[in-house]
């Protein structure tokens, strides 16, 4: 194994010696209490290493548990990556990593946003041996659910990562290591999901981190560049159609579109809702906003009177909502004629992705970091619709249950910067007893204590 310097270990550990403390480190996983107290250092570790494997205890992930478990079936899985954004950087990602990964012994995944590998491609050997931990596309390798990974980690950390051997919190995955780096929507900056390079020690090597960096870099150009051609050629099209507020769309039946965007509501931090169907946008009224929030999160459909009582704070007529609906009807075949809701009982005849939905999501697969990546602020902020209102508080409040259960010191200081939680002493509280003694950031937290305490008592 070649001399590797890890730039999170303090001293330059080599990789040998990285991996002889990482393995003692393991051997008190079990110990409770030992590893995972913040002020307990392990000598050798990386603290961001630590960390992880404390998110990942804190999560109940099994380190002894072989095998990552299956979350979606082939027949899901082939339908959900056809119509996934990332299926459409996969020809820059064959070229430039699982082509040359033939040759040297490497295999290249792809994942989505909830650390869901949806290709595993790359040496056949390393993919046969790779079988026997469930590193195969449609498996979930969230940090949540198999610990620390560089898919899972990176994902949960925001930014690339290296995790080498015993660095693992799951045991059968120290024969492996990995480099990963996640993806951002080149446009909106929305994370989409992850590249992975997965094999032996290889894997870790400095070069390594870069390829993967260059190649989502490469990758992000080529979706806009498909993306402006797309939007090019339908204003070019006689037979394009266009709303005087919507961006361009893909093309006649949107399927080109279909791998470049995810539709999408946008409702956090905002008073109207972005919609976005196959790459063209909308901003929508207020009550249509509300509409379309509560469709979306209901995808089985809701009669008139339940459709009223979530939207209405009074008593309301179902024949004011079905003006409103007329109306939403006529904008929405300006958008795309497939998105036109339907009736009895209302409902969306396609999936629409609400950012509230993607938090809900993360924190029920106990990826809070990420969660807390998409939560911009409250659901539609000044809608006093019941249905928006019970939304906004679920979304609200189990997010910060999530942060202050599980949250790092830095987790819990970025979810303090929200509009909501200016005044929030808990969370400043719990933020201040995880910072190290010396931290210079303690001194914001305790002037911000002091403040809200003057506030308080006045």
């Amino acid at each position: 194994m070649r001399n590797l310097i890890h730039p999170a270990v303090p001293g330059g550990y080599t990789a040998e010696l990285r991996q002889l403390y990482a393995s003692a480190a393991h051997e008190q996983l079990d110990t409770p209490g030992l590893v995972f107290p913040e002020a307990h250092k392990l000598p050798g570790l990386s603290s961001l290493i630590q960390e992880s494997w404390r998110r990942s205890a804190q999560l109940h992930a099994n380190p002894d548990n072989p095998e990552a478990p299956l979350a979606m079936d082939r027949e899901e899985l082939e339908e959900y990556r056809r119509q996934h954004p990332l299926a459409a950087i996969m020809p820059v990602i064959h070229k430039l990593l699982v082509q040359p990964s033939h040759d040297s012994g490497m295999l290249v995944a792809v994942g989505d946003e909830l650390g869901r590998l949806l290709w595993v491609e790359g040496d056949a050997a390393l993919q046969r041996r790779a079988e026997g931990m469930m590193f195969v596309a449609g498996a979930d390798w969230s940090e949540a659910t198999v610990g620390t990974s560089a898919p899972g980690t990176a994902l949960a950390l925001g930014r690339g990562i290296q995790i080498a051997g015993a660095e693992h919190y799951k045991r059968s995955v120290h024969p492996w290591s990995c480099t990963a780096v996640p993806f951002h929507d080149p446009d909106s900056g929305a994370l989409l999901g992850v590249v992975d390079i997965t094999g032996t020690e290889s894997a870790v090597a400095p070069h390594t981190l870069s390829l993967v960096q260059a190649t989502v870099a490469a990758a992000q150009a080529q979706l806009r560049i498909e993306r402006l051609q797309l939007a090019a050629a339908a204003q070019t099209s006689p037979v394009r159609r266009r709303s005087s507020t919507a961006a361009p769309d893909s093309g006649r039946d949107g399927s080109a579109a279909g791998s470049l965007y995810r539709n999408s509501l946008q409702l956090l931090g905002r008073d109207q809702a972005l919609l976005s169907i196959g790459g063209r946008t909308v901003a929508l009224s207020a009550r249509h906003s509300e509409i379309l929030a509560l469709l979306s999160t209901h995808p089985e459909g809701l009669n008139a009177e339940e459709l009223c009582s979530l939207l209405y704070a009074g008593d309301a007529s179902t024949t004011t909502l079905r003006a409103e609906m007329v109306r939403l009807r006529k904008i929405l075949q300006q958008l795309n004629p497939e998105a036109v809701p339907q009736s009895r009982p209302y409902r969306l005849p396609l999936d629409l992705v609400p950012d509230a939905g993607q938090v809900l999501n993360c924190l029920q697969r106990g990826a809070h970091r990420i969660a807390l990546e998409i939560y911009r602020g409250a659901v539609l902020p000044r809608s006093e619709a019941p249905g928006i209102a019970e939304l906004r508080h679920r979304v609200s409040s189990l997010l910060r249950e999530a942060l202050l259960t599980d949250g790092s010191a830095e987790a819990l200081l970025k979810y303090a910067e929200l509009p909501e939680a200016r005044d929030d002493v808990g969370v400043r509280t719990a933020a201040l007893k995880l910072l190290p003694p010396r931290s210079p950031k303690r001194a914001a937290v305790v002037a911000d204590l002091e403040r809200l305490e003057t506030e308080l008592s006045a």
